[in-house]
């Protein structure tokens, strides 16, 4: 496969290239590092923005309202939605598509479903560098929709420039909102189906939480506004969408863009590194190399810190077999 002619293909809006590129990002295939370096110079333009919520709040109805509201003002637009997997058969329904049909046939829209494969926190552990394919395409702004989370699922903080927390009435109370950590990572919260009762009564329980404290309450710090939408009907997404644009204009005035970008880089630099040990140690020395220090540490003759120095030493160990190469954990 030629990489720069692929990625040559995705600059032009190719959404087959484009979906190659995704694949083999999901895929771990040995052309990643190829396509990450190739795809480089045409990254860091793209607004990212991120939807999180408990299940049924409306992310996906949102999700492809929010598309139509972007498209009619001319940006490309392109989606990640990511599901489930499910723990007995490994698949995921992908049901995300079924929302956004209405956008499936626009050229000027990429939606991508992903699956969670396992990975916690609400994201694909090959988003970030789905994210950079579609920045990459050519994407004004790229929609995360994440699983339906609960309470610490909150990783998309870490992904998007923009997070959006989507809550519904009935859905629980103040202390319910609190306690899910969603006052932390909300940059705009919607609150969504607010022709339902109770749409008031969240509102003031958010502007309650608020006023307890916070980085928000600082000087010139952020507080996150409150919309109230009906994503069903399509009310509510022009003040959406002031909402992400007053925020991005406040980060840049404020540089907060460029060091949430910056943490983003650092994550994925360290999460890259951590699974190139991870790899590297199945390769010197596989599973039987931890069930031996294992046998140790259960016996009682060995510290489990110890045991990890060991297993640290064996990695660092140089070809000619010195430097703790002949550590335990080597055999």
């Amino acid at each position: 496969m030629d990489v720069p002619e692929l990625v040559q293909r995705a600059r032009q809006a190719d959404p087959r290239a484009v979906a190659r590129l995704i694949t083999l990002v999901e895929s771990n295939s040995p052309l990643l590092r190829e396509v990450a370096e190739t795809l480089m110079p045409f990254t860091g333009q793209a607004q990212v923005v991120g939807l999180t919520g408990s299940p049924g709040v409306g992310k996906s109805t949102s999700t492809a309202v929010l598309v139509g509201a972007l498209r009619a003002a001319g940006k490309r637009v392109g989606v990640l939605a990511v599901d489930p997997s499910s723990p007995f058969s490994g698949g995921a329904l992908l049901g995300d598509r079924v929302r956004m049909q209405d956008h499936a046939t626009d050229p000027g829209v990429f939606i991508r479903s992903m699956a969670t494969r396992g990975h916690l926190g609400g994201l694909s552990a090959a988003a970030p560098q789905a994210l950079r394919v579609l920045d990459a395409a050519g994407c004004d702004v790229i929609l995360i929709e994440t699983v339906g989370v609960g309470q610490s699922e909150v990783e998309i903080v870490r992904q998007a420039d923009t997070t959006m927390v989507l809550i519904a009435p009935g859905m629980g109370d103040g202390i319910q909102a609190a306690k899910a950590g969603i006052l932390e990572i909300a940059d705009v919260f919607v609150i969504n189906k607010a022709d339902r009762d109770g749409a008031d009564q969240v509102a003031r329980d958010l502007r309650y939480m608020q006023s307890l404290g916070g980085t928000h309450s600082e000087p010139g710090g952020w507080r996150a506004p409150i919309v109230k939408t009906v994503a069903a009907r399509g009310e509510g997404v022009e003040d959406v969408v002031a909402a992400i644009d007053k925020h991005r204009d406040w980060m840049q005035r404020h540089g907060e863009l460029l060091r949430r970008r910056q943490a983003r880089a650092a994550a994925e630099i360290e999460a890259i590194g951590v699974e190139t040990v991870r790899t590297r140690f199945a390769e010197i020395h596989g599973a039987a190399a931890v069930g031996r220090l294992a046998e140790r540490v259960a016996a009682g003759t060995l510290d489990p810190y110890s045991a990890a120095d060991e297993l640290v030493a064996s990695l660092t160990a140089s070809p000619d077999g010195s430097a703790g190469s002949r550590s335990d954990a080597g055999g």
